[in-house]
């Protein structure tokens, strides 16, 4: 048996492969298994915002309030690219939140942020024109506030890319079948689906990141009794041609006391979300319900002047959130910061309950600040200045960038410039390569998805199928019909029979 790894990491999430980023960056010896593909489940599944949580404020939460503030403010810096500033439109309804409030609340979401990147708060007089325009006459007052938009899965896949090149091992689509502590560290098997091949290796600590299975994790493939407490809650969105125009997104109040936002996604649609339901049953796929497609399209009609059906709905999605139970009666006041349980009753095992997508960076330097005992050799942190895979861009200037990656590759139309340069910002340069005309990029499926695209995300970012390119790499999905579909999972099909097919 080969030498041990220092960390085993189960989960392909975004806590699971920031966990991995960070200790790789630090010297030591890390392998993450996730059984499906990246960002399968939960973090390619949330309402795509690096923001504080304006609504955590009603909940006492200034702790998680200001950690996200400040990593909202860091990550811009470090992945321009993929995080990007959004304002946002908040409507004073007479019959909810008084206004006094609303301005108390966002008084403290200015103020508990240190650095001053984004416009603070506004009050607003909603008319008919600007950001008024696609709301309710009866809409007449309400306020601006700033946070910010992120590529969700593809933060994921990002800080993956990174990890591996800092010397980490990334495998998907393996199982941890089992684990046994035994003198000197864990003794764990695994179950590679391509290969159908099992192998046993070894790891001194464990960190188990495995989302919704955490718990079950726990119990049944390490055989440690779970001591704090998962509670699942599903969160379901809908995506529906584009409700109006402008840059800004909207977040409306409900009779429930929840909030719902409707945000531009992806130039011709709106993303709707999301709903806060209690999950009964384990951990898994999910969908959303037909109550929860109403509920979330009456949110729209009470605010915006033009109703939606679900007839109108173009794609939707659910993720499970695995939040520690803090036994909140309510699913929305569920709390969304993190616990990390480390069991040492033997070779030590850190396991990840909660946690928000913002937070990634930070949860996974106070792992290991929990591990730092049993690890010899850490070296100190530092991923709070290095960016990630194509955040490395002078000033972390984005458009400054794009407008140069355009200038540059003439041929391509300015869309699909403009999108290459925002899902790999300088490594779009790499995936094109010496390319000086469309066609030397390959066949198409769909949209603009070129042959050479599909090859660079399956050699370097693990990508197998066409759910993992056109729903997780990307958003292509929206723009791609079955026919495409149907040749692009040929072609990967093909691509990974070669015998020089590479792989990350």
């Amino acid at each position: 048996m080969s030498e041990p790894f220092d960390l085993l990491v189960i989960g392909g999430g975004i806590n699971g492969v920031g966990i991995a980023r960070d200790t790789a960056g630090r010297g030591l010896r890390v392998l993450l298994c996730e059984r499906g593909d990246l960002a399968e489940h939960t973090s390619s599944a949330s309402t795509k915002l690096i923001h504080g949580g304006l609504r955590y404020l009603e909940h006492y939460e200034f702790r998680l309030v200001r950690e996200a503030l400040a990593e909202r403010e860091r990550l811009m810096r470090l992945a321009p690219h993929i995080i990007w500033p959004l304002r946002f439109v908040l409507p004073h309804d007479a019959g909810l939140r008084p206004a006094w409030m609303l301005r108390i609340g966002l008084f403290l979401y200015d103020h508990l942020a240190r650095l001053k990147a984004l416009p603070r708060s506004d009050a607003l007089r909603l008319t008919r024109e600007g950001v008024g325009a696609p709301l309710q006459s009866r809409l007449t007052r309400g306020f601006a506030y700033s946070d910010c938009w992120v590529e969700d899965s593809r933060l994921v896949v990002l800080n993956a890319v990174d990890a591996a090149e800092r010397g980490a091992q990334i495998r998907t689509r393996t199982t941890v079948e089992s684990a046994r502590r035994e003198a000197g560290g864990w003794t764990v098997t695994l179950h590679d689906a391509a290969t159908r091949r099992r192998e046993s290796v070894r790891a001194r600590i464990v960190v188990n990141a495995a989302g919704p299975w955490v718990g079950e994790t726990l119990l049944r493939t390490l055989r440690v009794e779970a001591r704090p407490k998962v509670r699942l809650v599903k969160g379901s969105h809908i995506v529906v041609r584009r409700l109006y125009e402008g840059d800004q997104a909207y977040i409306l109040q409900q009779p429930d006391r929840r909030i719902v936002f409707a945000i531009p996604y992806e130039r011709d649609f709106t993303l709707i979300g999301t709903t806060d339901v209690a999950h009964e049953g384990g951990p898994g796929p999910v969908r959303i319900s037909q109550e929860e497609t109403r509920y979330l399209c009456a949110c729209i009609n009470r605010s915006f002047a033009r109703s939606i059906g679900p007839d109108d709905v173009v794609w939707s999605f659910s993720g499970l959130r695995p939040l520690y139970d803090d036994a909140a009666a309510n699913a929305s006041a569920v709390t969304r910061d993190y616990v990390l349980d480390l069991d040492t009753d033997g070779p030590p095992v850190l396991s990840v309950f909660g946690g928000k997508i913002t937070t990634y960076r930070r949860l996974a330097e106070h792992a290991l600040e929990r591990l730092r005992p049993h690890l010899s050799g850490l070296k100190p942190g530092w991923t709070g200045q290095a960016p990630l895979p194509g955040g490395d861009m002078q000033d972390a200037d984005f458009d400054r960038f794009a407008e140069r990656l355009a200038a540059e590759h003439p041929f391509l139309p300015n869309a699909t410039a403009r999108r290459l340069a925002r899902a790999y910002g300088t490594r779009a340069e790499r995936l094109l390569g010496d390319a000086r005309a469309l066609s030397d990029l390959g066949e198409t499926f769909g949209g603009d998805l070129s042959a050479r695209e599909v090859d660079y995300l399956a050699r370097h970012e693990w990508a197998r199928t066409p759910d993992d390119i056109l729903w997780r790499r990307s958003k292509l999905g929206l723009r791609t019909g079955r026919t495409d579909v149907a040749r692009l999972g040929r072609y990967l099909a093909t691509a990974s029979a070669a015998p020089s097919a590479q792989r990350p």
